[in-house]
């Protein structure tokens, strides 16, 4: 059975879809787990959401020690968890750092990730909708990261 690819969200991500809609639109995680896991097929998928920073580290751990991939969706902890940046350091698979929103495009204080000088791609801007994308285009950076070695 291959290694699963690990799907993690940060704060507040669990309000999606009554958070600031006009920001994050009305897709519930509930129903963003379920593109996932459709686009995922037959690939193993661990999909979680935390509010705990030690927690999130502590899955990061897990991914690098079982996962073949991540996609996380840092949220607060993109800007300012220098611990999270340093584990994701560790992870040495295809990485890729997921915004619902352009962080680009919001508030100076979104415009600087820790994450991002660490993951393979960001994908940011595409709304929950994007997420089936990212696990798509994750499991292509897998197997071709494979045929490589």
């Amino acid at each position: 059975m291959p290694q699963p690819i690990y799907v993690l969200n940060g704060p507040n991500l669990n309000r999606l879809g009554v958070r600031e809609p006009e920001i994050y639109g009305s897709t519930t995680l509930a129903e963003v787990e379920a593109l996932c896991r459709a686009a995922a097929g037959p690939m193993p998928l661990e999909f979680r959401q935390t509010n705990s920073e030690d927690t999130m580290i502590d899955w990061i751990h897990e991914a690098t020690d079982n996962g073949s991939g991540m996609i996380i969706n840092p949220a607060a902890f993109t800007f300012y968890s220098m611990a999270i940046m340093d584990a994701l350091k560790m992870f040495g698979k295809p990485l890729i750092e997921f915004h619902i929103s352009n962080i680009h495009k919001r508030e100076p204080m979104y415009h600087d990730s820790l994450v991002s000088g660490v993951a393979t791609a960001v994908l940011a801007g595409l709304g929950a909708r994007g997420y089936p994308h990212a696990v798509r285009i994750l499991i292509e950076m897998i197997r071709e990261e494979r045929a490589a070695a």
